[in-house]
């Protein structure tokens, strides 16, 4: 573990030119995505980037694990995409280390589904005001992680219309495939109508048992059918991972020896080094 560190301390991440904005999805619920989002904006911030999160998701597990304000009357990702108020207007400053802000979610964001169906360009809604937000920013954030909810409604669209780069957090258990057919259609539908400039990038490896034949066997399989997406780097079953947002905090920073921890500081790592894939710009 001590080599693992050194490995990660010894070489400063790049930053990227443009911004990179993420989309975390799985349609499968239970599979990190929140954990994921949370903890490598964590540990990018922390290596220097600026990130943001915008958590899009209703049960606003996101706001509550980076420790920011989300009652039902706390301006919200929900006001931006419905009210038309500015980005800017809602973004929080997380209590983590580093440079890590958050769009929160309240539990308004429950009824938008229905709400955004009779507005125009509704599929663009997110999209526009990020675009916005970064083109008005003297120094615009090097990574935004957009967290969705795991049924493909109108919210998710508006999460991978609003991305360049798609990140899938696959837990190593049995079914973890199931559905993955079905998420990637429905990506490449997205790319075809709405957003040409979407990819899947990067595909994670959570929830992973060492000590099991069939965590193993899924990591394989993961990898057999995705060699370019999958990172190295792959996060373990920990009770240190889940216990954390509990306190209001990524893993990061409720225990940095955790080999949680270690583990997303080395997904992060990965991202980071790896960069944008060469067919897509960021966005400033």
């Amino acid at each position: 573990m001590t080599r693992r560190r050194q490995a990660l301390t010894e070489t400063p991440l790049p930053l990227p030119q443009t911004t990179r904005v993420f989309t975390i999805s799985n349609q499968k619920g239970g599979v990190g995505k929140t954990t994921t989002t949370v903890n490598l904006a964590a540990a990018l911030s922390l290596s220097g980037a600026k990130v943001l999160v915008i958590d899009l998701d209703p049960q606003g597990n996101a706001s509550t694990a980076l420790g920011v304000e989300h009652r039902s009357d706390t301006p919200s990702v929900y006001d931006v995409i419905i009210g038309d108020v500015e980005l800017g207007d809602v973004i929080q400053a997380s209590p983590e280390r580093g440079d890590l802000d958050c769009v929160p979610a309240t539990i308004h964001l429950a009824g938008a589904e229905i709400e955004l169906v009779s507005l125009v360009a509704r599929e663009q809604r997110l999209r526009r005001a990020l675009d916005e937000y970064l083109r008005s920013m003297d120094d615009p954030y090097d990574y935004v992680f957009i967290d969705c909810p795991p049924s493909l409604g109108l919210l998710t669209i508006n999460a991978f219309v609003a991305a360049s780069e798609v990140l899938i957090p696959i837990q190593c258990e049995y079914y973890a495939l199931e559905g993955l057919s079905q998420l990637l259609k429905n990506i490449e539908l997205i790319e075809k109508h709405l957003n040409p400039d979407l990819a899947v990038s990067t595909i994670l490896l959570t929830m992973y048992d060492s000590r099991t034949n069939l965590a193993n066997q899924v990591a394989q399989d993961v990898r057999d059918h995705f060699p370019q997406q999958v990172l190295d780097a792959i996060i373990p079953r920990s009770v240190r991972v889940s216990e954390a947002p509990s306190y209001g905090q990524s893993v990061i920073g409720y225990d940095p020896q955790s080999s949680g921890s270690l583990s997303y500081l080395e997904a992060a790592a990965e991202i980071a080094r790896r960069g944008a894939p060469a067919t897509q710009g960021g966005r400033h």
